[in-house]
């Protein structure tokens, strides 16, 4: 079931679901009757493009095929047609045991081609901090993007039970705390220890 403002908003006075904003702004700003929204920070990462970089998916990544870059506020940056890029959201999150949180794309930045997630959307309960976002431009003409503009939307839904393990107390949860954009951790997953 997704939570509507007013259930949000009970949970965020509750303290269990929390949501705070870098710039110190107050979140219930973004509020919509069954989401909240959520802006971009000032920084991302790019894979760079080299012909002799290959990623592998069950390696390492090599911080040298990453470039990091930070903007001003309100400075563009310009997303070229069927390019990625890592983001981070400015809004910080801690999701309770009982919650779960979708991360949708709004539907105004659909429309001009930018996707801010392929598949990871989810966000398990216990997660807590930033989210990193894939962004890609399927249009066939370059988007300028803003750290601080309204990228997405948090759909927070309940769970029939409290679970049992949360994401912070697996072995294989690879993305608490993050700052930064953070780029794949496959290499981590635990179905390739020996």
């Amino acid at each position: 079931m997704i939570l509507s403002d007013r259930a949000i908003k009970e949970r965020i006075a509750k303290w269990d679901l929390q949501i705070s904003s870098k710039d110190g702004a107050d979140p219930l700003k973004l509020l919509w009757p069954a989401s909240i929204d959520f802006r971009l920070w000032n920084t991302f990462k790019r894979y760079k493009k080299d012909n002799h970089v290959v990623i592998d998916a069950l390696k390492w990544v090599d911080p040298k095929q990453v470039k990091t870059k930070t903007l001003e506020e309100w400075q563009p940056f310009i997303v070229h047609p069927w390019s990625f890029v890592l983001w981070v959201t400015m809004e910080k999150i801690k999701v309770p045991r009982d919650l779960t949180v979708r991360c949708e794309g709004r539907s105004s930045l659909w429309r001009l081609g930018i996707i801010i997630h392929s598949t990871a959307w989810f966000i398990d309960p216990w997660f807590e901090w930033t989210v990193t976002l894939e962004i890609t431009n399927i249009n066939e003409v370059p988007v300028a993007l803003y750290p601080g503009m309204r990228i997405g939307q948090l759909a927070v839904e309940s769970m029939v039970w409290e679970v049992d393990i949360s994401y912070d107390e697996r072995k294989w949860s690879k993305y608490m705390h993050q700052e930064l954009p953070q780029e794949s951790r496959i290499d981590r997953d635990t179905e390739y220890d020996d």
